[in-house]
């Protein structure tokens, strides 16, 4: 009986201290008189989430909720996680730029031991993505580019004559499908040398798991929350974020197509050679003079996975909100078509790297739908140590607490771009540029921690869009949908049924 009391006594004690744990953690934001919606006791708030509401809707909602308080940063709770939600441009630029010393790490959950796909550039925090940002960076160059123009151009010429084919017996194609088939293409020709044919293939498997990348989840929402929430207590406990299947086939992959480029001594000039570099190196010497040992496999399968992610998915739905943009407003496509003809008669009908630079209405085209269409709804930071808001003494953000920066909401504020749910890619002229901020402006993020991949992404989307508003004319069906309607179950700007557009040959 003594020990049934006792017993008893300390799971009480232990219900009490974690019930008020909870109760401090829920009430982090009300303590310190910050502005905040009251939190769900489970979702905090994110309520809807992968149910009938987009992450993307859920900050832009609350960015609007408190808009017109003038706070650098309002109360955000993530699950069970206080988070600093950013209203103040200013502090933006002190997050990404001028103290990013301090706001460098991301906090996101990875596991290297069990789940080392989970553990890759986006991921990582402190030394190691420090070290592994400054391994990488020789890929990113603009001379690496310049290499893989060519097979970029190649897989978009066969874009070009799938679709020229199509036409001949479709008026109207579902754009979102025959774009995530090129992107796919793209990155599988460069990130692993492999002819993955997902445009005459439906059923490619590149395909097939590069459209399950960003909805299949290994777990529910809950303990999706918990993870994000508790990382550390997560990655102890060995939790791994990549479901199963989708572990196996790119472990495959790699592991098969470098074995086989190494046994063979196979060169093919692409992303995969430049990391295969990167393994074999005994010792690299890193530009603030370090030297350091070369890539393991496994840090080599972990950036193959981002690369495909962040490579294919967001550029994919770059080219095809742009599409959708240019269908709707058919004097800013005529317009693109005239610049892009005039560019190629000048380089004798030929589309090469110098083309780009001079294709610059196309560009300020892209820029507006990134920033109409921002692929994700936010930037993720974390505080290294305790910062008080310049100018705002009572708003602190404490040390090792997570920040969100409400990219899209920023893309969509008012007072910054007037009339925000416009498309005019004047916006993104040399003098509109100059009058804005660069942190108005963040679908690659900015700073330090800017998207590594932001010249190969630019790329692939202007060379896609430039052949396909050359070859073709997009215009409006009976089963376009206007507005477009987004996914609630996906993490990114993902459009639920697809886009159908009329096509014609130019």
């Amino acid at each position: 009986m003594e020990l049934t009391y006792v017993l008893l006594q300390v799971v009480v004690a232990l219900l009490a201290i974690a019930g008020y744990s909870y109760y401090r953690t829920m009430t982090y934001f009300k303590r310190r008189a910050i502005p905040h919606d009251p939190p769900h006791l489970w979702l905090g708030n994110m309520r809807g989430f992968n149910e009938d509401r987009t992450v993307n809707q859920i900050m832009q909602d609350h960015y609007d909720r408190f808009l017109g308080t003038r706070a650098p940063f309002v109360g955000f709770y993530f699950f069970q996680k206080p988070v600093a939600f950013i209203m103040d441009l200013e502090l933006v630029k002190h997050i990404l730029i001028k103290d990013f010393s301090n706001f460098s790490d991301r906090g996101l959950f990875y596991n290297e031991k069990d789940d080392p796909m989970s553990a890759h550039l986006f991921n990582l925090d402190g030394p190691q993505w420090r070290l592994l940002r400054s391994k990488l960076s020789s890929i990113f160059t603009s001379g690496k580019m310049k290499f893989m123009f060519p097979t970029v151009v190649s897989v978009a010429n066969e874009l070009i004559s799938f679709i020229h084919e199509k036409v001949e017996y479709e008026s109207v194609l579902e754009i979102r499908n025959l774009i995530s088939r090129f992107t796919v293409d793209v990155i599988g020709t460069c990130a692993f040398g492999i002819q993955c044919n997902s445009l005459r293939d439906e059923k490619a498997e590149f395909l097939y798991y590069g459209n399950r990348v960003l909805l299949d989840k290994r777990h529910g929402p809950l303990l999706h929350g918990f993870k994000y929430s508790y990382p550390k207590l997560a990655k102890r406990l060995g939790f791994m974020l990549t479901p199963s299947h989708i572990h196996k086939f790119y472990q495959r992959i790699v592991y098969e197509t470098v074995a086989v480029r190494e046994k063979e001594n196979i060169r093919r000039n692409d992303f995969m050679d430049l990391l295969i570099d990167l393994k074999n190196k005994k010792e690299i010497i890193l530009d603030n003079g370090d030297v350091v040992k070369g890539l393991t496999i496994d840090e080599v399968l972990a950036q193959c996975f981002v690369f495909f992610i962040a490579g294919s998915d967001p550029s994919s739905a770059t080219i095809q909100y742009a599409l959708y943009e240019l269908t709707k407003n058919q004097d800013i496509q005529d317009r693109v078509r005239c610049e892009v003809e005039e560019v190629l008669e000048r380089h004798d009908q030929e589309l090469t790297y110098e083309c780009l630079k001079d294709l610059k209405y196309l560009s300020m085209v892209v820029d507006e739908t990134s920033r109409l269409y921002p692929i994700a709804s936010h930037l993720i930071r974390k505080a290294h140590k305790r910062f008080v808001v310049p100018g705002h003494s009572n708003f602190v953000i404490e040390a090792g607490q997570m920040i969100f920066i409400p990219s899209s909401a920023i893309h969509h504020d008012p007072s910054i771009y007037p009339d925000p749910f416009e498309f005019r890619p004047e916006r993104f002229s040399p003098e509109e540029t100059a009058k804005r901020t660069s942190v108005a402006w963040l679908p690659f993020g900015d700073g330090p921690r800017n998207c590594i991949g932001l010249r190969f992404g630019q790329m692939q989307v202007r060379i896609g869009l430039a052949l396909l508003i050359k070859n073709f004319k997009f215009s409006m069906s009976s089963e376009t949908p206007d507005p477009l309607i987004f996914d609630p179950r996906s993490v990114t700007f993902t459009v639920l049924n697809g886009i159908p557009l009329r096509v014609e040959t130019v």
